[in-house]
């Protein structure tokens, strides 16, 4: 079974990922998410994040909130509009520790639950996800999460479960919204 590991933003985003994927793949998750603002936020989401992977024996990978190195790869880009050169710079350097990740622990493929999220594109996404696989060697698979009906399976998992539901993409910028 080939190993995976899947960048997982918050629960809601990644739970109807991580039920699809569980059984096909040696599945792991991977939390890596500076970019959220402010620290309780951060703590709430990885929580629920934490909750997924209980339920269901998936290993986690929960990597330090530090919104230094966020601020810094989105430095001068911080009065870009949601969606734009801001938000391309904050998925590069997800994408890019989770493809470091991945190729330093044997992982054979990694994804995000990015894609998934209602204000995120895959067409930004995944050419992100795939030029970074060729610098890392680790394949990308790049899925566009919100199609299939999986949105609509996430949204419903999520009430079931009663998990947080945040309101805002994660940011501080995405906050204004």
């Amino acid at each position: 079974m080939k190993k995976f590991l899947l960048h997982t933003c918050c629960a809601p985003c990644s739970i109807a990922i991580i039920d699809e994927l569980k059984d096909k793949y040696d599945l792991f998750v991977f939390f890596f998410n500076p970019n959220i603002h402010p620290e309780d936020e951060y703590l709430k989401r990885k929580a629920e994040v934490i909750k997924v992977c209980e339920e269901w024996g998936i290993p986690m990978i929960d990597m330090d909130y530090e919104p230094k190195i966020w601020e810094g790869a989105i430095a001068g880009f911080e009065e870009e509009s949601e969606g734009g050169a801001r938000c391309s710079a904050c998925i590069t350097l997800r994408l890019r520790k989770t493809a470091e990740y991945a190729s330093q622990n044997g992982f054979d493929l990694f994804a995000t639950s990015l894609t998934s999220g209602r204000n995120k594109k895959a067409e930004v996404i995944h050419p992100i996800g795939l030029e970074l696989a060729k610098e890392y060697g680790v394949e990308f698979l790049n899925t566009a999460w919100k199609t299939g009906g999986r949105q609509e399976k996430g949204m419903e998992m999520v009430a079931k479960r009663g998990l947080y539901r945040q309101k805002y993409c994660g940011c501080k910028h995405s906050k204004k919204i």
